[in-house]
């Protein structure tokens, strides 16, 4: 059995400003329009408890993500794993309503309000706090590019994705 911590996320155009350095007197500058498009992200990162593999799945997705794409996503991901899947996820409604669709998943659900309990909300900062932190895209074209781009180079890190585990102080 794999256990698998599922969560969404969005990315807007809008660039995400954090500190950075600079030589003295020389401010850097940020120049972006007041633009609204966004991304919207899935992600899963999965636990062999047996053989302590991790894994990293994800989607993104041009609109909002409503429980066809949940399923769809899980299907894929049950797919890949070849293994019967326990999934934990937060009670957002979209969740509660995919899984009453999707039959062959076992669930656990998260605390309310616990979002350092799911390792997904790591990668997400880890993302977009890491990655792309004062990160301007051209357009969404480009957006998906550099979402794709991190998530990619996290997939591998096996040591990162152990990381987002081991803050959340689960027992595995």
């Amino acid at each position: 059995m794999s256990i698998v911590w599922i969560d969404e996320s969005g990315f807007m155009l809008q660039p995400l400003v954090r500190r950075t350095w600079a030589p003295t007197g020389q401010t850097p500058i940020q120049y972006s329009w007041d633009r609204h498009d966004r991304l919207s992200a899935i992600a899963a990162l999965s636990l062999s408890p047996v053989r302590q593999q991790f894994g990293l799945y994800f989607q993104l997705h041009s609109a909002h993500i409503h429980a066809p794409e949940v399923i769809a996503f899980l299907q894929l991901v049950h797919r890949h794993l070849r293994h019967k899947l326990l999934v934990v996820m937060d009670r957002y409604n979209v969740h509660r309503h995919a899984l009453r669709l999707l039959q062959e998943v076992g669930v656990e659900w998260l605390p309310a309000y616990a979002p350092d309990l799911n390792p997904v909300e790591l990668l997400w900062e880890h993302t977009k706090y890491g990655d792309l932190a004062n990160f301007l895209p051209e357009d969404v074209d480009h957006l998906h590019q550099a979402v794709t781009g991190s998530m990619r180079k996290a997939r591998p890190d096996r040591h990162l994705l152990h990381s987002f585990f081991q803050f959340t102080d689960l027992i595995l």
